[in-house]
């Protein structure tokens, strides 16, 4: 249901149920876990890219799957929920660059999958839309993952009214990065990814993501604390070493390789 490569430092988990517009089951669920999780522990890669097969990026829960749930006591539901909960905690704490391409429609946990990751690039015919309420559901997991994306007003207008987006208004909100046209999609999204690949150091990506992954959950005087000691930690990194000895020397840096 999910197709793993890498190619030049670049990670891509692909979604591979085009005929069902690659909805959301518990088995493509279980599949991006251990695929991420796989990427994630490869020192080799520096970025983990999400993308699908065939013209919907993801449509959401499985249909036949919202059915089976009905049936199922709170424990099985609660569980089912968890293992959501792990996708989209586990892509958005990931300690390397993460990209979601989105060609095609982004629906509920689709457009949540998107809002987990550092860059969302669209082609200009896609939608987003988070639809559950319209089906009297809660789209309880994406909402703090969009707010970080969006902001509280438009968390609310996007959630609370269940409406479709073009990706102009969301390159608009600043949930997309930029928008590309189908035919050029996927040469620009590499192109993208190669460049923070080389100009980038990965010791430093990690360490950043960490903190910015802290800023909401503590005080402001516990996070400088925390920056003070990350901040000094820094300074002994191979990396910073590599990097500042580039900058006084004058000297081409690429951190790829």
């Amino acid at each position: 249901m999910v197709s793993s490569e890498i190619i030049r430092q670049v990670g891509t988990l692909t979604l591979q149920r085009p005929e069902k517009r690659n909805a959301l089951n518990p088995e493509m669920v279980s599949d991006l876990i251990h695929h991420l999780h796989v990427l994630e522990k490869n020192d080799d890669v520096r970025v983990i890219r999400i993308k699908s097969a065939g013209n919907t990026f993801c449509s959401g829960a499985d249909l036949q799957y919202l059915q089976a749930m009905q049936s199922f006591t709170m424990e099985e539901n609660l569980e089912d929920s968890k293992q959501l909960k792990s996708l989209f905690y586990g892509l958005y704490c990931s300690q390397k660059i993460t990209i979601a391409q989105i060609e095609g429609h982004a629906v509920a946990g689709g457009a949540g999958l998107s809002a987990c990751c550092d860059f969302v690039f669209a082609s200009p015919s896609s939608y987003f839309s988070f639809s559950e309420v319209r089906i009297g559901f809660v789209p309880a997991m994406v909402m703090v993952f969009l707010q970080n994306k969006v902001g509280k007003s438009k968390t609310r207008d996007l959630l609370l009214s269940g409406r479709k987006i073009t990706a102009k208004e969301a390159l608009d909100l600043q949930w997309l990065n930029d928008v590309f046209p189908e035919e050029t999609m996927e040469a620009e999204v590499l192109k993208f990814a190669d460049n923070m690949i080389k100009q980038t150091s990965p010791q430093a990506i990690s360490q950043t993501k960490d903190m910015l992954n802290r800023l909401d959950h503590l005080s402001t005087i516990d996070f400088l604390e925390e920056a003070s000691k990350r901040n000094a930690m820094a300074r002994s990194t191979e990396d910073c070493k590599k990097g500042i000895d580039a900058f006084l020397n004058k000297k081409p840096l690429q951190w790829n390789g």
